[in-house]
């Protein structure tokens, strides 16, 4: 039950869409740029004829539909993923704000539930980056990666001495490094399967999803291996890649954090309750 009024929630939900695909198209320069090495503050041009873009062509989803998925000046194809990429953040926005609006009462008061909200929407706008980039680079730039280390931290902390409890801090705590520590390890047992961005970015997943409890660190951690395996295995059946192919790990990284953030407890008191019959 959420601790909002319907009509309170159903504004904040609609501020949420609003604001996720703005985010969204800053998201899009990120995947861009980050991996390019081009700084963030430049103005935006088309990549193909160099036209600067104007603000009202740059208004998310609904620019790339009036101009019909070309450049205004050469008519150069512009990817699909642009819009795609602003949809998604305006949904995994509405779908984190409604998910911890659930949260309220148990959070320690309003101020406590809107940073921890805030932190988990930074997560799910660097889980979209990074996810993108990881799939055209095959990396997990350090320029996103560990600033989320103090990003999410901090707000964690601040949410802390609004109100919420500071054993989810410790747990949180407890799970960045035993997530890290367990992906570095699989990296000194072989090297070449696990990225040092994996690493990194496990610190990451692990402080998220220490904060919400055991159960959506314990499950985050192994859904990684399970949906990656069998993304692997799809692969191979489908003679697309070999038994020694490298994939982009971070992704079913990113998607297994996701089912711990939501899927976490319950798939866990699901577990519990298979195996003790």
């Amino acid at each position: 039950m959420s601790g909002f009024a319907p009509l309170a929630l159903t504004v904040l939900l609609i501020f949420a869409a609003l604001f996720g695909l703005v985010i969204g198209s800053f998201l899009n320069v990120v995947i861009y740029r980050v991996p390019a090495g081009i700084p963030l503050t430049r103005s935006s041009r088309c990549p193909h004829c160099g036209h600067a873009i104007r603000w009202w062509q740059n208004v998310p989803v609904l620019s790339w539909l009036a101009l019909r998925g070309k450049c205004a000046s050469c008519r150069s194809p512009i990817s699909a993923r642009y819009p795609l990429v602003e949809l998604l953040t305006g949904v995994a926005f509405v779908v984190v704000v409604w998910w911890f609006a659930a949260a309220l009462p148990r959070t320690g008061g309003a101020w406590a539930w809107t940073i921890e909200t805030v932190a988990f929407l930074y997560l799910a706008a660097v889980s979209i980056a990074l996810a993108a980039i990881d799939l055209d680079t095959r990396r997990l730039p350090n320029a996103i990666v560990l600033p989320s280390y103090a990003v999410v931290g901090g707000l964690l902390t601040a949410a802390c001495i609004a109100g919420a409890p500071w054993s989810s801090l410790l747990r949180a705590a407890i799970g960045m490094a035993a997530l890290y520590v367990f992906y570095f390890l699989l990296r000194v047992i072989r090297p070449g399967g696990m990225g040092g961005g994996d690493v990194k970015l496990a610190g990451v997943i692990g402080l998220a999803l220490g904060w919400l409890g055991w159960a959506p660190l314990i499950v985050g951690a192994f859904a990684a291996f399970v949906l990656g395996g069998v993304y692997g295995i799809l692969l191979i059946l489908l003679r697309r890649a070999g038994r020694r192919s490298a994939i982009p790990f971070g992704p079913w990284m990113i998607l297994g954090a996701w089912t711990g953030v939501f899927a976490g407890e319950s798939l866990a008191r699901w577990y519990v309750g298979l195996i003790t019959g």
